[in-house]
């Protein structure tokens, strides 16, 4: 089940891989030791005129990536850890950015509070 959603900050006329979303989707299939079709991926882009950090000037702004991870339950803190790294290397990867420029979020558990097709997920 996990979906992850993925804001790319891009600077003028950069375009992420195509395969992009495919690729991550996959590693991050691995990483959650997911079957296939239940590891999803939502890539949104933001332009570098719409981000910013405090104190720096437009030049110095690096082009992070945000990406939210939902899963139906969290894992001990150890796991998450785990898997936070891995995720970050593998992205930084596929959009060519340090891992460091690469935050992950992971939100609540999705268990009793979200629907697939109507359905509740309660376990």
């Amino acid at each position: 089940m996990p979906i992850l959603t993925i804001e790319f900050v891009h600077e003028p006329g950069e375009l992420p891989p195509e395969n992009a979303p495919r690729e991550i989707a996959n590693l991050a299939g691995e990483i959650f030791a997911t079957p296939a079709g239940q590891t999803w991926v939502r890539l949104r882009l933001l332009g570098k005129a719409s981000y910013t950090e405090n104190g720096m000037s437009p030049a110095e702004t690096p082009s992070p990536v945000f990406v939210s991870v939902l899963k139906r339950s969290l894992d001990n803190p150890e796991q998450l850890v785990a898997e936070s790294k891995s995720l970050a290397k593998g992205i930084g990867d596929v959009f060519s950015r340090p891992t460091e420029n690469v935050h992950i979020e992971f939100e609540p558990a999705g268990a009793g509070r979200i629907a697939f097709g109507g359905e509740l997920s309660t376990s």
